[in-house]
């Protein structure tokens, strides 16, 4: 096919909708929003198939977001040229405040066919993989912090001090084990913190 019959096509990807703009590769085409449809991978077929129908020979961009790559992995198995472009290369209009899904979808196309945007490079799957288990510990480990923060809270806003030398260690664990509050509501909160280290703590061991 000729390059004319190129058809830059931007998806706006949110969980449950994805917004088409779509437009020609000739620099009079004109940017038209297509259809909003819902997040799943079956109207979106459906959607391009009619566009592919028409002649045209597509090129999809999405902007990289929490939506991940699936559509991309999706898109390239069929032979349909698609990219994922960074967030940091869509120029921002001053003045520009008034933002819709279906405003954006007809901007990215635009800026797709001038080539004013930039690509990422999309991890393979096992790759994709590691870092979804590099996030899960991050996870444990701040959720970890966060709950030796708040039991250093309650002990310090009760006047208990550990006379140990270092914290979190199995001697440490132990004494606050052993710990007995005044009132019974304290005590609770004790052991839900105390409870709430322990289970982050073995949660970070096991993904180690």
């Amino acid at each position: 096919m000729e390059k004319s019959s190129t058809l830059y096509v931007e998806l706006d990807v949110h969980k449950d909708i994805i917004d088409i703009a779509t437009v020609d590769a000739g620099l009079e085409g004109e940017v038209r929003h297509v259809v909003s449809l819902g997040g799943d991978l079956v109207g979106l077929d459906k959607a391009l198939r009619r566009l592919i129908s028409k002649g045209h020979r597509l090129h999809v961009v999405y902007e990289a977001g929490p939506c991940g790559f699936v559509i991309w992995r999706h898109l390239r198995a069929q032979g349909i040229d698609c990219e994922v472009v960074a967030p940091s290369s869509i120029p921002k209009r001053s003045g520009d405040r008034v933002k819709t899904d279906r405003r954006d979808a007809m901007m990215l196309a635009r800026l797709s066919r001038s080539g004013d945007l930039t690509a990422v490079r999309v991890p393979g799957a096992a790759d994709e993989a590691v870092r979804d288990l590099a996030r899960s510990r991050e996870d444990a480990v701040r959720k970890c912090r966060n709950a030796r923060h708040r039991l250093k809270a309650l002990l310090l806003r009760n006047g208990i001090g550990y006379a140990g030398k270092s914290a979190w260690t199995a001697a440490h664990l132990r004494w606050l084990a052993t710990l007995k509050l005044e009132h019974a509501a304290q005590q609770i909160a004790l052991q839900e913190y105390l409870h709430a280290v322990t289970e982050a703590t073995a949660r970070i061991a096991r993904l180690e």
